[in-house]
């Protein structure tokens, strides 16, 4: 297993794992990240200053990844965790905590101070690795990332 940063040919791999992942926890309708632009071109938007993408490869097939970005309509000191999902034989391996500890490393290294992030009620063992890791649960969504039928929010003060 290896964690690496995103790369053009990864994209069509990320893109499925995304669509793949968010309906079998029922979150495919509006208002979820599965519509966002950036699915198709994971590369072009995580190669930006002040964002990073990790991919998760086991075998040479991508398994899972998660990223960091700023927080759209938020402070500049908060970054997002964004798009962080594996597919079923990426899960329970530990393998989420390697990419959250390089998306967190990374968010300290681009220089935020708050890690923020939204998901669904269903994705009960993304939380218990939220908390695990020092997310704190808030009560309302922070910035404006288009993401309304998120209910579950949580931030973090980055070392």
């Amino acid at each position: 297993m290896t964690i690496r940063k995103i790369r053009p040919e990864d994209n069509v791999q990320v893109a499925n794992i995304i669509r793949t992942v968010m309906p079998e926890f029922g979150a495919s309708g509006q208002g979820f990240a599965i519509h966002d632009k950036e699915v198709d071109d994971m590369y072009a938007t995580y190669t930006q200053s002040r964002y990073a993408y990790f991919v998760c490869e086991e075998h040479g097939r991508l398994v899972g990844g998660g990223g960091v970005a700023p927080l759209e309509g938020g402070d500049a000191d908060t970054c997002e965790l964004k798009k962080m999902y594996f597919l079923p034989e990426g899960r329970g391996k530990g393998w989420g905590q390697y990419v959250l500890e390089a998306c967190l490393k990374a968010a300290t290294e681009i220089g935020f101070t708050y890690c923020y992030l939204e998901t669904f009620n269903t994705m009960k063992g993304a939380m218990k690795l939220y908390e695990k890791n020092g997310f704190e649960k808030i009560p309302k969504a922070c910035g404006n990332t288009g993401h309304f039928a998120c209910d579950t929010f949580y931030k973090k003060k980055l070392n």
